[in-house]
């Protein structure tokens, strides 16, 4: 039996919302504001018609916000065979949250996908991969079945440990040094599977410039990840056993 090769393709429709997650109530620049219209606009236009051209269906993890202000882009989406996933409601950082504002952006979050789409989301991926200790309880909570945050592995699908069942002791150097030697509990798994995230197989850090965020670089050539992502693929191949399988999640 061959190896087999699963390759996922997710896209985030942060559009406006990630540009208004100022994070400190700051007022947003609508210059960059612009570039989150573009990015519904104009974007997902011109990856419609790449996925089109290949015969690729890909997940689109959209914040709500985005869904409310551009929903005719997302029909559009859903009209070409391609699914809709949850990604926050303004791209809010989770790990920044209180549970109930957790709870309360993704019962509005559910409900605004599933009323656009017609289709309830089955999957969700943190704002920039900031998670809680909440966050898969509240996943299995509210049913849904995968997630696309964590990276406890980087080529395998797992259910994901739930971080509220284990424990560990964070590092303050304001106590004595017993009070943080000590290991972490055992990762107990949850109902939730999850497919690996990877920064190194994500185009937002080397592609995008961001004047607020000092790790977007913006002017990387495209050979030079083309070349990266190929290697890193070619190793996952060679790796696999050979009646494995292997998925390679680009974000």
């Amino acid at each position: 039996m061959p190896k087999r090769a699963l390759c996922s393709y997710g896209i985030d429709i942060d559009a406006v919302s990630g540009w208004i997650n100022t994070r400190d109530g700051k007022p947003a620049n609508p210059t960059d504001i612009s570039r989150g219209v573009f990015g519904a606009t104009v974007g997902i236009d011109r990856l419609l018609k790449l996925w089109d051209k290949y015969n690729i269906k890909t997940t689109w993890f959209t914040p709500a916000h985005s869904a409310e202000s551009f929903p005719a882009q997302i029909r559009k989406i859903v009209e070409k065979g391609h699914e809709i996933g949850l990604h926050g409601y303004t791209h809010e950082f989770v790990s920044t949250l209180s549970e109930q504002q957790q709870r309360d952006v993704l019962e509005r979050s559910i409900r605004v996908l599933t009323e656009i789409t017609g289709k309830r989301p089955r999957g969700w991926t943190a704002p920039a991969w900031s998670t809680s200790k909440e966050t898969v309880k509240l996943l299995e909570e509210f049913g849904i079945e995968y997630d696309h945050s964590f990276m406890h592995h980087d080529s395998q699908p797992y259910y994901v440990p739930d971080p509220s069942l284990s424990t560990h002791t964070e590092t303050d150097v304001s106590k004595p040094a017993s009070h943080w030697m000590s290991p972490m509990s055992t990762l107990k798994p949850s109902s939730v599977v999850e497919i690996p995230a990877n920064w190194h197989l994500d185009d937002w850090p080397p592609f995008q410039l961001s004047l607020s965020q000092a790790s977007t670089h913006g002017f990387v050539d495209t050979a030079v990840i083309e070349r990266l992502w190929k290697e890193q693929f070619e190793y996952f191949y060679r790796e696999c056993p050979e009646d494995g399988s292997f998925v390679f999640p680009i974000s």
